[in-house]
């Protein structure tokens, strides 16, 4: 009965906060600017931060610890996905009042995809114990990827998840506002708003193979696991408007989080290994946080004096799907003689 009021009560106080969004803080902003972005930002981690106090209070020290430290991996990680909703809005051209409607949309089909995820993969690794060592090793090859990959640049014209769509559906050659679907002469059209929005949604899923895993290396509590992962998703919207700006100062926190997914790989398969906690929480905590904290002061100071032309050259990532852009060699190069 507790368990059931517990995961009851998380939920009822999740959609109260989605309807305030949605209900509030959209209708009065189309365009959410990078002040209330900020606020909003700062709000929900502020509840995330609260939220844990409770867990420290009610469930103790270890509890509260490891819902801390997957709440900062996935707050960490989500940078992935505020790099690849930068890349995939600029290709397309989405306009910021767009932009809110796939993300709001977006993280909605994230919640409800990263549930059924944390509990298939909670209840797999209680009946295969051996799966940690799968999980273990997919993490460590996901930061080795992660690092070889940081400046490789997304062809998003080769995209294999929009080409799969327009071969396949009608879609419009124009946005239509905010309508992911129209009619025209009789016939059901998909715009290319709501192609975004699945290509956003598809990268999500491929991401979450990576930090679902990350955090049931924390932790292998269901609840912890699942409330971590959503306090980190609900401000991701906010911390997207937050940092799309500044976005290319940042660019060597990749190889932070790169470094980041190998550590907590490596806990995961020491640890079931050893049948003990050789690398502890508050030791993957410490280590998260150098490594993501001396980045991001590294990615700063290089970046202080990057010229305009050089910014949007820093702005690169994987997206899924997507193949890296063919750097054209000097003898293919047009002749302009």
């Amino acid at each position: 009965m507790d368990t059931l009021l517990l995961w009851t009560g998380f939920h009822v106080f999740i959609i109260a906060l989605l309807l305030f969004d949605l209900g509030v803080v959209q209708r009065k902003n189309r365009e959410m600017s990078v002040g209330t972005a900020l606020w909003v930002s700062l709000g929900y981690v502020v509840l995330a931060l609260l939220f844990g106090a409770g867990v420290f209070f009610f469930r103790g020290s270890e509890a509260g610890l490891e819902f801390l430290t997957g709440y900062f991996i996935e707050k960490s990680l989500s940078v992935d996905n505020i790099f690849v909703f930068l890349l995939i809005f600029l290709h397309f051209s989405v306009s910021k009042s767009n932009q809110r409607r796939i993300l709001f949309w977006g993280i909605l089909g994230a919640l409800a995809m990263r549930a059924t995820l944390i509990i298939a993969g909670a209840s797999a690794i209680a009946t295969f114990h051996w799966l940690l060592y799968v999980f273990g090793i997919l993490l460590i090859a996901s930061g080795i990827k992660m690092l070889v990959t940081i400046n490789q640049e997304p062809d998003l014209s080769r995209n294999r998840i929009a080409r799969f769509m327009r071969s396949h559906f009608r879609v419009t050659e124009d946005f239509e506002g905010d309508r992911f679907w129209v009619r025209r002469d009789g016939l059901l059209y998909m715009t290319p708003l709501f192609m975004v929005l699945i290509i956003i949604e598809v990268s999500d899923v491929i991401f979450a193979i990576d930090s679902i895993p990350a955090i049931l290396a924390i932790s292998k509590d269901t609840f912890i696991v699942y409330s971590s992962n959503v306090f980190a998703i609900l401000g991701l919207r906010a911390l997207y408007f937050v940092l799309a700006g500044v976005i290319h100062r940042f660019h060597y926190l990749k190889y932070g989080l790169s470094f980041v997914l190998v550590l907590v790989g490596v806990k995961m398969t020491v640890n079931t290994y050893y049948e003990t906690k050789i690398i502890s929480t508050e030791m993957a905590l410490l280590a998260t946080a150098c490594l993501i904290g001396g980045s991001m002061l590294y990615s700063m100071y290089r970046t202080r004096e990057l010229p305009e032309s050089e910014r949007k050259k820093s702005i690169r990532w994987w997206i899924p799907g997507t193949p890296a852009r063919k750097e054209r060699s000097e003898d293919q190069k047009p002749d302009v003689n």
